[in-house]
């Protein structure tokens, strides 16, 4: 059941840096304690499917398809195998770089303002670390539903967030925004870097608070308190736990009726992987760090 891709692009996630820093240290136990066992990492490819195995039913050779590798990885590479319910057919007028910059970060806006967030129409909502590939999906996604987004992030994506649509922008070192006063119906955390009683301070009544990454420590609180504060303050507290590729036929519709599309820093190179890693652990880069192979010009 599965199928040999030529890779065309592929994006850095956080697994890829925290499997690369073996942080947090359950990666280690997991993964390798000396060194990632898994000796290339990328899940997020786009490409076109080379050679099909005899249990293949959904694609044939030709096909371009893009999905997310997790668990097997092999993306920073020219050719990898991947499972077929692991992808899916990447539409005409969207490009490698583009389809490649999709899979974890929109699955994680998607599930996380809809299925978790229980997103609803003239909510406030609040983005925390708006300027990555999550916030930068996140955005566009909420703006289907006709809500009011702020966005937090460093000085130096403020523009690009008030370009994309953002109502309110916040400098997360010149303002805190748990104590500014304001209140969001829902908060959609993507770096989870706060106590979870300062997001529920910023929270309103009965307001939904979901985190979609960050560091273990403040995910493990969640986990561990987040249903004591549900119980006592009506506010909730959420965690996604990622279905990968569930929603990327959605994403196409979205992406074909140009409603969505993805915000790309770079491309960078095969060969410039540990700079493009470099830029992504930074956290200066602006929506997905995608990567472009240098036969994707040649094919």
């Amino acid at each position: 059941d599965e199928v040999l891709i030529k890779v065309h692009a592929v994006s850095i996630n956080d697994w890829d840096w925290g499997l690369l820093q073996g942080i947090p240290f359950m990666n280690r136990l997991l993964n390798g304690l000396l060194k990632p066992k898994k000796r290339i990492l990328g899940s997020d490819v786009a490409g076109r499917i080379e050679v099909v195995g005899k249990n293949v039913t959904w694609f044939q050779i030709g096909d371009e398809v893009y999905g997310d590798l997790s668990g097997d990885w092999g993306g920073f590479a020219e050719y990898v195998c991947a499972r077929e319910n692991a992808l899916a057919l990447k539409p005409a007028s969207m490009t490698f770089d583009e389809a490649a910059a999709i899979p974890q970060a929109a699955m994680l806006a998607i599930q996380g303002l809809r299925d978790k967030g229980q997103i609803q129409p003239g909510q406030k909502l609040l983005i925390n670390g708006a300027g990555g590939g999550v916030g930068t999906f996140a955005v566009q996604i909420a703006k289907l539903y006709g809500v009011e987004v702020t966005g937090v992030d460093s000085s130096g994506k403020l523009d690009m967030l008030r370009s994309m649509g953002f109502d309110q922008v916040i400098d997360y070192t010149q303002e805190d925004f748990t104590k500014n006063g304001q209140r969001y119906d829902l908060i959609l955390d993507v770096k989870t870097n706060r106590s979870i009683f300062d997001y529920t301070r910023a929270l309103s009544p009965n307001g939904i608070y979901v985190t979609v990454g960050g560091s273990m420590a403040r995910l493990f609180q969640a986990l561990l308190l987040g249903p004591l504060i549900s119980r006592i303050s009506k506010k909730n507290i959420r965690i996604v736990a990622l279905k990968p590729n569930k929603d990327l036929a959605y994403m196409n519709e979205l992406f074909e009726a140009g409603k969505v599309k993805p915000v790309i820093d770079g491309p960078f190179k095969l060969s410039e992987v540990p700079q493009a890693i470099r830029c992504f652990g930074e956290g200066n880069h602006k929506g997905k760090v995608v990567i472009t192979l240098e036969h994707h010009n040649k094919t």
